[in-house]
């Protein structure tokens, strides 16, 4: 699988995500043009969803949290996030095993 929204630069990987606060869970559900779309079962409220974001790549990349950011898009639905300290083979490997079939 190929995944054109991702990134690589002297900091680490950096990629946009379409966030869906409020699910019934939090889980990668697809992706679209150029960007990871992710469910996330908390609330846009008090930065929550943000936070569940980031734990929830760190789960699915097996990755620090305090090496994830989103460095765009705090307040929006999309964001973008740099992942430090990893190469781009791994997020790509790791991704894979998570995306649902659209």
């Amino acid at each position: 699988m190929n995944f054109p929204f991702l990134l690589e630069n002297d900091k680490g990987v950096v990629f946009c995500v379409r966030v869906s606060p409020k699910s019934s869970a939090s889980r990668i559900t697809g992706v679209k043009e150029n960007e990871l779309k992710i469910a996330l079962h908390a609330p846009p409220a008090d930065g929550q969803a943000n936070l569940e974001l980031v734990r929830l790549l760190s789960k699915i990349l097996s990755h620090p949290k305090s090496q994830i950011r989103i460095i765009a898009g705090e307040t929006s639905r999309s964001k973008r996030v740099l992942i430090t300290g990893v190469e781009m083979k791994h997020v790509q490997n790791a991704l894979k095993s998570f995306i649902e079939p659209s």
